[in-house]
């Protein structure tokens, strides 16, 4: 009989004898529950089974006379897939898988000795028990990870469903506060409604992982990425633009929703990136949702050419002079021009348009008139006539 059959009958023996040993399994056990705090969490009866599971696989890897296929790791898959169902890390797991390993050898070299293996044949049986226990290892490592990226899909896809629900008013009725719990929300907490200008999956996946550290839950809604966040995002090193509004109740987030998408709008029409709260662009917000009014302003503006380069360039350097505050001296450090180009241009289109545009007039602007003013200027260079 050659020393090779007798290292694999004898550790076969030796293996058989520790899988339906209770008093090892028990010992193994114990091994693992204390290396992993986590593991130790489990019903006894669960950490059982998991011995058990890696003995008997164990046990066919050394009896069978071929090397083992991917099937035959399959319970070891399937434990390590049961661990991330349960919420158990990667770390927990492998520091319990470990220290049952070691105690398994350790008990396996014993009693070898015990039952008068060789000792060059116990080393070449303890080396092909190591390689298995690392293929084992592996298995279950493979299994987490496979359990554990189906269950982010999974909870991401549940939490987008959520998200919709909340803001969107044809996506079925609100969420009840089991659901909301459930994702992390508290049914009567207070979120930052926001939303991106990002639709690609993969960047949305990216900038999520960002926005997570401030809490709540997140998902493509209507093609762009949104969320419900518990702190204010910061814009540093932000790659994005995004709106986002003062903190309120999940109530009324189906009308809060839209007035981002809005503001989202308008922000990227102005080519800004970073975080953009609601309320600093709420003036434009509220006028953009009347568009027969912007478009009967407009058309006070008598005289204006939209082919004219000249007249184009009037009308932005009066907004300039508006959102200055109505200072020429700051209105041409913006335009990088001498103030009294400013004047002159101005003064150009008070001709044309017949509406004096600066502080000359005899009555000065009122804010409800400087409004009116910024308002049909605005409308009017954001107006594409089509093409004759």
């Amino acid at each position: 009989m050659s020393a090779a059959h007798d290292r694999g009958r004898l550790l076969g023996q030796v293996l058989r004898s520790m899988a339906t040993d209770r008093g090892v399994v028990e010992e193994l056990v114990r091994a693992a529950r204390g290396q992993s705090p986590e593991v130790a969490r489990l019903p006894e009866a669960e950490n059982r089974r998991h011995v058990e599971v890696l003995l008997a696989t164990g046990l066919d890897f050394f009896e069978r006379s071929d090397e083992p296929d991917e099937q035959d790791f399959r319970a070891a898959e399937t434990l390590g897939a049961d661990r991330a169902a349960q919420g158990i890390s990667i770390d927990g797991l492998l520091r319990g898988v470990q220290a049952a390993r070691t105690q398994a050898m350790k008990i396996a070299i014993a009693r070898s000795r015990a039952v008068g293996v060789p000792d060059e044949v116990l080393l070449e049986g303890m080396v092909d028990l190591d390689r298995y226990t690392g293929v084992l290892e592996r298995h279950v490592v493979n299994g987490y990870h496979t359990a554990e990226l189906e269950l982010s899909r999974t909870n991401r896809d549940a939490n987008t469903h959520l998200l919709r629900r909340l803001l969107l008013p044809g996506d079925g009725p609100p969420p009840e506060p089991a659901q909301l719990r459930r994702a992390g929300l508290s049914p009567d907490g207070l979120y930052h409604c926001l939303v991106s200008d990002v639709t690609q999956p993969g960047e949305a996946r990216a900038l999520e992982q960002r926005l997570l550290g401030c809490g709540g839950v997140y998902g493509l809604v209507e093609g762009r990425l949104a969320g419900l966040s518990a702190r204010r995002p910061t814009s540093a090193d932000l790659d994005a633009l995004l709106v986002v509004a003062p903190a309120t109740a999940l109530t009324a987030l189906r009308d809060v929703h839209p007035l981002c998408v809005a503001a989202l709008r308008i922000a990227g029409r102005a080519g800004r990136r970073g975080v953009h709260d609601l309320t600093d662009l709420s003036g434009q917000v509220a006028l953009a949702a009347q568009p027969v009014l912007a478009d009967l302003l407009r058309g006070t503006l008598a005289g204006l050419d939209h082919a004219d380069d000249f007249h184009r360039e009037l009308v932005g350097t009066a907004l300039v002079y508006l959102d200055h505050g109505q200072r020429l001296g700051h209105a041409a450090a913006a335009l990088h021009v001498h103030p009294n180009t400013v004047r002159y241009r101005l003064d150009r289109l008070a001709e044309i348009t017949g509406t004096p545009w600066d502080d000359t007039a005899e009555a000065p602007s009122t804010v409800l008139g400087t409004l009116h003013h910024w308002w049909a200027l605005r409308t009017w260079l954001d107006h594409h006539p089509l093409q004759r």
